[in-house]
């Protein structure tokens, strides 16, 4: 049935705003949310952050019957159920930690029509016990959450997903509804057709983040980076990604020492002191993760000021997905990544340890080498990050300065004479007859002479110390950024030999240009132009207070303190400052049910903290 019919978009924010508190909906809602009340199958594509669970949710109240939500994840089922209950939705989850008490009472609230929304796993969806309560329901809607968890060419793919092309099998006259927050065209077509799809509206937004500001840096002295990124984030939430088990272990113990509370988590690790430390950072009792891409999905805290990666993730999809835990309220939040080329070879021989077990089929693994080799042209990249990341979805970007990354803000500079370092590069990887790596030509650059340099007698070339006084790893970094531009080559496996390209003779003619770029010397870490807005009217001292506020709230309810109020929303509260409950009702954030439950305590500390 059309919504023009039953519901109208008043009737929609409506629902909204007295459940949720929100007043405007965000770029694709009202279309992705038509799609559900029309029961037209849809694939819902919008950035962390953009709002797609509200795509599901808020047609699910308004149409009063029960959709349901497949979630990879307990954790995340949790989270999402306390969310949609703090705004006094009816919801529940079926999954093995109920109880059988429990798991009666669930599907007794979903026959009553109390709950609106249920949260199971692909697995259960499958149990032929689940199916039938589900047809006794008379189901309509599925929103299948994370979908790119289908496809084989995601970057999470999950094999329980593939089951879920059998929702039409078993429930011939409900609309399916895919949503994620990452997929190239070449997912979204495989989602589409793994989940049988019947003429579905397809719907992307916008993949720029512009709430984040991005920074590249070659891995070097790893601890001052580190410092450096947490002296910018005190006393705020940040996740710390490493490539392996080792790297997480022994980055945690370096920062435990230095008196941080810190957690570590990974697969190696037994499920107690996995849960201990989930549990830990979602109740913000602790800010700091040192985590493996083992800490994923199931991370729905809405307040990470940033996400450090101390290795290269191993494709842009996974790079997007990570990095994009923070600042999902919306506020400024930071993210920098750490790499080195030795992550490439780490990463290889990490598939060639997945195919010998026979889990990394052949094409498979051609698209994940090709899509490491795209990763490290991001990393060695001399343009606005969040156009490099824009235009690997396929978008457009158009503005000519993002004022988040490190490109953009002056973090480094581009050279003057980029076409003559560029020469002197290329005359020397000409000079070495294209036969070595880029270690070898940066020794031969640099005036060192190694053992290999000697042997090969390139101690006594013209480009011998053509580059001497210069920091060897910026030399190798302006290697990294010719071959991100196309003005140099590579060929052969393990360590490849730089080669010239018709590109590279270009640049050595003067034909065409080059642009290299270093470091700003002295370094600038301005903030972004969304972080000076964020805090624009806002009292800090009064924010604060609220924060100590829900926090207390948070631990009397046994809630992550954001499900109680997200930092934006006690933002508004410390710029707004209200002082009666008709004034709260009007903030952002402040459903009927939060103004009810929560708004006494806040306008308490609204009066102590700013009085009159």
């Amino acid at each position: 049935m059309a919504v023009s019919a039953t519901w109208s978009l008043a009737d929609l924010k409506s629902v909204i705003a007295q459940h949720w508190g929100y007043r405007t909906l965000r770029p694709l809602q009202e279309e992705a949310m038509r799609a559900v009340l029309d029961g037209r199958d849809s694939l819902v594509v919008l950035p962390t952050g953009g709002g797609k669970s509200l795509c599901y949710q808020a047609p699910a109240v308004l149409r009063g019957d029960v959709t349901v939500v497949v979630s990879p994840l307990i954790s995340l089922m949790k989270d999402q159920v306390d969310r949609l209950r703090s705004c006094g939705i009816g919801a529940v989850a079926l999954n093995s930690t109920l109880s059988t008490d429990e798991y009666h009472d669930a599907t007794q609230a979903l026959t009553s029509g109390e709950a609106r929304l249920l949260f199971v796993s692909p697995e259960r969806l499958a149990r032929p016990g689940c199916q039938r309560l589900l047809q006794r329901l008379d189901v309509r809607t599925f929103a299948i959450d994370e979908a790119h968890c289908i496809s084989h060419w995601g970057h999470d793919f999950r094999p329980d997903y593939r089951q879920l092309n059998r929702l039409r099998e078993f429930f011939p006259n409900a609309s399916v509804h895919g949503y994620t927050a990452t997929a190239t065209e070449r997912v979204r077509r495989d989602i589409v057709a793994q989940l049988g799809f019947k003429d579905p509206e397809v719907h992307v937004g916008n993949f720029d983040r512009p709430n984040l500001t991005y920074r590249v840096q070659r891995r070097g002295d790893l601890m001052k980076q580190v410092r450096d990124v947490l002296d910018r984030h005190r006393g705020e939430a940040g996740i710390l990604y490493c490539i392996t088990r080792k790297d997480v272990d022994e980055l945690a113990a370096t920062l435990e020492k230095r008196g941080l509370k810190v957690r570590a988590y990974h697969a190696g690790l037994n499920d107690d002191l996995r849960r201990g430390a989930q549990e830990a950072f979602m109740s913000e009792e602790c800010d700091l993760i040192v985590a493996t891409v083992a800490f994923g999905m199931g991370i729905d805290r809405s307040n990470i000021r940033f996400v450090l990666h101390r290795g290269m993730p191993k494709s842009l999809e996974h790079y997007q997905q990570e990095a994009g835990r923070a600042g999902r309220d919306g506020l400024e939040a930071e993210c920098v990544l750490l790499y080195d080329e030795e992550d490439v070879e780490l990463w290889h021989y990490i598939l060639d340890k997945a195919g010998e077990r026979g889990g990394v089929p052949e094409g498979v693994r051609a698209n994940a080498e090709r899509q490491l080799g795209e990763m490290l042209r991001y990393c060695r990249g001399t343009a606005c990050r969040h156009r490099a990341l824009v235009q690997y979805f396929g978008q457009e970007y158009t503005a000519p300065s993002c004022g988040a990354c490190d490109l953009c803000l002056g973090d480094a500079r581009p050279i003057a004479d980029s076409v003559t370092l560029a020469q002197k590069i290329l005359s020397c990887v000409a000079r070495v007859k294209e036969g070595f790596g880029a270690a070898h030509v940066a020794d031969v650059l640099l005036g060192t002479p190694t053992d290999e340099v000697q042997t090969a007698g390139h101690d006594s070339l013209s480009t011998f110390g053509l580059l001497r006084g210069h920091d060897g790893l910026l030399v190798l970094d302006w290697v990294g950024q010719l071959l991100a531009q196309g003005l140099l080559g590579q060929r052969g496996a393990g360590e490849p030999a730089l080669c010239l390209t018709a590109a590279s003779w270009e640049v050595m003619r003067g034909v065409r240009s080059a642009r290299l770029i270093e470091p700003a010397n002295p370094p600038k870490v301005k903030a972004s132009r969304a972080a000076a807005a964020a805090w624009k009217d806002v009292d800090r001292e009064l924010f604060e207070g609220l924060r100590q506020v829900r926090q207390k709230l948070a631990r009397e309810r046994g809630l992550a303190p954001d499900v109680i109020l997200s930092d934006l929303a006690l933002r508004e509260l410390a710029r707004v400052k209200p002082r009666t409950v008709e004034e709260m009702k009007r903030v952002y954030g402040m459903g009927q049910v939060k103004v009810r439950d929560f708004g006494a305590a806040f306008l308490e500390a609204i009066r102590t903290f700013s009085p009159p």
